[in-house]
């Protein structure tokens, strides 16, 4: 009699089957794979090896994202997509979305502060130091994509303050200003739901999904320039990048 273990066949319930449909087609209407007209429900149905209420349920999510719209004897169409900002290449929004349309930046506030010390820390300013804060709503046409809240270092951001901050990529200005090139940025991403005044400016409701990023930049000789906090529409936004596999080290191995 073989000691083999036998092994066990899962059961894969329709919701699951609904939500690994929706995530495939969701991709590739995020990437541009689908476009207008998503295929019917009986090839979709043959596509996935599902059956067509697996396939009614998968589009029934997408549908709930305000992704896909669907109508009587008009079938499905793809209503909005979401547009990519890689994580791969450090670019301001308005390069990101070169390409897509104008970016335009409505300037909430922009002025001289003592930063928080947190702050201070990671820009590497001398206690009571002054850095120079930046408030933008960032529109994509008549679009709210993103609100930016944006520290700077002070020899950078005081110059900056004379510039034109409602058609340029503070990226931008730092380079022209610095004469050098930025060269790195650590940043952290987390999902993140809207308060009442987030919600408002970026035209969401309350609890809505937002997407959080925290991204210190800085030039190529190492120095810290730029310290931002930007929270981006989840519904508007994929977030993109490419990874590769680093060098084995035995250390990361689990014991």
């Amino acid at each position: 009699m073989s000691s083999e273990p036998v092994p066990l066949r899962p059961t894969v319930r329709r919701a699951d089957r609904a939500r690994q449909v929706a995530d495939i087609l969701r991709q590739q209407i995020h990437s541009g794979g689908i476009e207008g007209a998503l295929p019917s429900e009986q090839e979709l149905s043959t596509e996935f090896a599902v059956s067509r209420n697996t396939v009614r349920d998968a589009l029934a999510l997408l549908k709930d994202e305000g992704l896909i719209e669907r109508a009587p004897k008009v079938g499905t169409h793809v209503a909005r997509r979401k547009y990519d900002h890689g994580l791969d290449a450090l670019l301001g929004l308005k390069e990101a979305m070169r390409g897509h349309g104008e970016v335009r930046n409505e300037v909430r506030a922009a002025h001289r502060l003592i930063p928080p010390p947190a702050v201070a820390r990671k820009l590497r300013l001398e206690p009571g130091q002054h850095a120079v804060y930046i408030e933008r709503l960032r529109w994509f046409g008549e679009l709210p994509l993103s609100l930016d809240l944006t520290y700077l270092v002070p020899d950078i951001g005081d110059r900056i303050l004379t510039r034109d901050l409602e058609t340029n990529d503070v990226f931008a200005l730092i380079e022209e200003i610095s004469g050098g090139r930025l060269g790195s940025a650590d940043l952290a991403l987390e999902a993140i739901t809207a308060d009442a005044h987030s919600a408002m400016n970026l035209q969401l409701p309350e609890g809505g999904a937002l997407l959080l990023l925290e991204r210190l930049t800085e030039l190529e000789d190492g120095r810290p320039v730029d310290l931002e906090y930007i929270r981006m529409r989840g519904d508007r936004i994929t977030m993109r990048g490419s990874l590769t596999r680093p060098p084995e080290r035995t250390d990361w191995r689990l014991t």
